[in-house]
C-alpha cells in the first residue's frame, strides 16, 4: 500500500504549463519538498528583476525563430527552435517551484523534433484553422506573457505587504482578512473605474484529493489536496492566499529589504539571512542590536541613570553583596524614583544622589 502511494506521488512528470502541487493543513509539497504555505511566494519576491529581463531576452530569441519553423520546414530550422527554446527553460524550470519538480524532458527539451516527427500534428500546426495551430501560438504567446505575469504579481504582492499588512498590530489570520478586505474593497472600486471591470481573484485549478505518504516524516499517512495548475502565476496566487489564511504572510526585512514568510502569531521585523556587510551575524541579530542602540540613544537622562543604576545592583546581587529580595526592592524603589523624576517631581541632581544611596 506504501508503494502503491508513493507511486502516485512521485512518478508524474510536468510541463511549464500544467504542473501538481499538494497541499495540507499549512503546508505546500513540491516534488519530493515541502515548505510553509507562502514561501514559493517568498521565494518569487526576492528574485532580481535583471534575471526577469533575461528570460524576456531569451523568449524575443525564441519566438522568431518558432514563427521561422511553419516556413522553411526543415529540420535545422526546428534544430534552432529547439535550442533557443531550451535556453528559455534553463532559466523558467530554476525558477522556485519548478525546480523542485520532475520536468517532462523530452516533451520540453525536444519539442520541436517530436512535432515535425509527427505527420498528423505537423500539419495541424500549419493549417490557421486547426486547434494544432492555435496551440502552437499559445506556446508563443504564453512564454511572451510569461515575465509581464510574473512581475505585475510581484508588484501586485508588493503593494498589499507595503501598504496594508506591515502597519497591522496584530500578525494572524484575522488581522490579514481585514487588511485584505480593505485592499479587495479599493482595488474592486479602482477596476471599475479605470477598466470599467471586476477585480478578479479567480484562479483555474483541478482539484482532487488522494492518500499521500509524508516525504520527510517516515509511516506518516494523510489526506492530501492535489492540486493541479495551468501557470505559474495561478499557482502562487493560490499559495499567497492559502498562507494569508493560515496566518503567513510575507514581510519586507528591516535591514536588508529582503522579503521573510512571517509565520502566524510573530511579530518579527528582520530576516534571519546573513545581513548585508556581515559574515556570520544574520538581520534578525543586527536589527536587535541596533534596536537597542537606537533605544538608549533615545533615552531621557532620567533612564539612563536608571540603567547605571540597574547594572551596578545586578553586579551586586550576582557577587552575593544582597540578596534576592533587597535586589527586588532596590529596583523597585530606583524605578519608583525614575518615574517621580519624569512627572517633574525630582531634579537630575537630587535623583542621582539618590540613585546612588541604593
Amino acid at each position: 500500500m506504501a508503494e502503491e502511494m508513493e507511486r502516485t506521488e512521485f512518478e508524474y512528470t510536468y510541463t511549464y504549463d500544467q504542473f501538481t502541487v499538494f497541499f495540507y493543513g499549512d503546508r505546500v509539497f513540491i516534488g519530493g519538498k515541502d515548505y510553509p504555505v507562502g514561501q514559493c511566494c517568498v521565494d518569487i519576491l526576492n528574485l532580481d528583476e535583471s534575471l526577469f529581463d533575461e528570460i524576456s531576452q531569451r523568449v524575443n530569441d525564441f519566438t522568431p525563430a518558432a514563427r521561422n519553423l511553419l516556413i522553411e520546414k526543415t529540420d535545422s530550422a526546428a534544430a534552432l527552435a529547439q535550442e533557443r527554446l531550451n535556453a528559455v527553460w534553463e532559466l523558467i524550470f530554476a525558477l522556485p517551484v519548478y525546480r523542485d519538480l520532475k520536468m517532462d524532458e523530452p516533451c520540453n527539451y525536444h519539442t520541436f523534433q517530436r512535432l515535425m516527427a509527427d505527420k498528423e500534428k505537423w500539419a495541424q500546426v500549419q493549417d490557421p484553422t486547426s486547434e494544432g495551430y492555435a496551440k502552437y501560438q499559445g506556446i508563443m504567446i504564453g512564454l511572451i506573457c510569461f515575465t509581464e505575469g510574473l512581475r505585475s504579481f510581484r508588484q501586485l504582492i508588493d503593494k498589499m505587504a507595503d501598504k496594508y499588512l506591515e502597519p497591522l498590530k496584530y500578525r494572524n489570520s484575522s488581522a490579514y482578512a481585514e487588511a485584505y478586505s480593505c485592499f479587495y474593497t479599493q482595488m474592486l472600486s479602482a477596476s471599475a473605474q479605470v477598466f470599467g471591470d471586476d477585480f478578479e481573484q479567480g484562479v483555474p485549478v483541478e482539484v482532487s484529493f488522494v492518500p499521500m505518504m509524508h516525504p520527510t516524516e517516515e509511516g506518516k499517512i494523510f489526506i492530501a489536496e492535489k492540486a493541479t495548475f495551468n501557470s505559474l502565476i495561478d499557482f502562487l496566487q493560490t499559495e499567497f492566499y492559502r498562507g494569508l489564511a493560515a496566518g503567513n504572510a510575507p514581510r519586507r526585512c528591516h535591514n536588508c529589504g529582503r522579503y521573510f514568510l512571517l509565520t502566524s502569531g510573530y511579530n518579527i521585523c528582520y530576516c534571519n539571512n546573513i545581513a548585508p556587510g556581515e559574515t556570520v551575524r544574520t538581520c534578525r541579530k543586527v536589527g536587535a542590536h541596533h534596536k537597542e542602540a537606537q533605544g538608549k540613544a533615545n533615552h531621557t537622562p532620567a533612564q539612563k541613570e536608571y540603567g547605571k543604576t540597574y547594572n551596578r545592583l545586578k553586579a551586586r546581587k550576582q557577587r552575593g553583596k544582597i540578596s534576592e529580595g533587597e535586589w527586588n526592592d532596590a529596583v523597585a524603589k530606583a524605578q519608583e524614583l525614575v518615574a517621580q523624576s519624569e512627572r517633574g517631581e525630582l531634579t537630575d541632581e537630587n535623583l542621582k544622589r539618590l540613585l546612588a544611596e541604593l
